[in-house]
């Protein structure tokens, strides 16, 4: 298992459990981060060919806001899991967090630079969240989220600087925070004790 947009201050944190066959040998296998776009969609395609069974489980916005980041990671995580075909015997997760449930966990660290499942589970995470943000852009025009995928880049804040924060924006995040302040103090002078206007 794995996740994709934890640190994003936009979209879902979206999950993913895949399991490989003993005798896969997928080559080229590792961090989704290390790889290019071409890289993860040629072998997005090979890992659910290759795979017993994979799945995808999605935390929003509105969600991480009520019951913060990490706990909302670990329910995409779990989620990702209940919808596996076949139910495994031990979860190998990236991190130091284990999954919810009755199934035995064992965290790994860096497991998705050094375990072909984890790793798989990052690709398949990050390339279904990266399509996502990409349709996003289209509902929520202006603010880049299919170059930036919601994370939190030079582009992406100045864009929250202009237009304020949106319902895909995670509100409880530092700089959406921010973000929402500034823009009540432009379209409500007064009511923050700045922005008075002259008597």
């Amino acid at each position: 298992m794995d996740e994709a947009g934890r640190g994003c201050l936009a979209g879902p944190v979206v999950a993913a459990a895949v399991i490989l066959p003993q005798e896969s040998s997928l080559s080229g296998l590792t961090d989704s981060k290390r790889l290019t776009p071409s890289q993860r969609a040629d072998l997005e395609h090979r890992i659910k060919v290759a795979a017993q069974s994979w799945a995808i489980g999605i935390s929003w916005p509105r969600e991480i806001e009520r019951i913060n980041i990490l706990r909302a990671s670990l329910l995409a995580m779990q989620r990702a899991v209940n919808r596996l075909r076949c139910s495994p015997d031990l979860i190998l997760v990236d991190g130091i967090h284990g999954v919810p449930g009755s199934i035995p966990c064992k965290c790994v660290k860096q497991g998705d630079r050094h375990v072909p499942a984890i790793s798989a589970a990052s690709v398949l995470a990050k390339t279904f969240r990266d399509r996502l943000m990409v349709k996003l852009a289209k509902k929520y025009a202006g603010y880049g989220f299919g170059r930036h995928k919601g994370y939190a880049t030079g582009d992406h804040l100045d864009c929250l600087r202009r237009l304020g924060p949106c319902l895909m924006h995670r509100h409880s995040f530092r700089p959406v925070r921010e973000a929402r302040s500034q823009e009540a103090r432009q379209w409500l002078p007064g009511i923050y004790g700045v922005d008075e206007p002259e008597k």
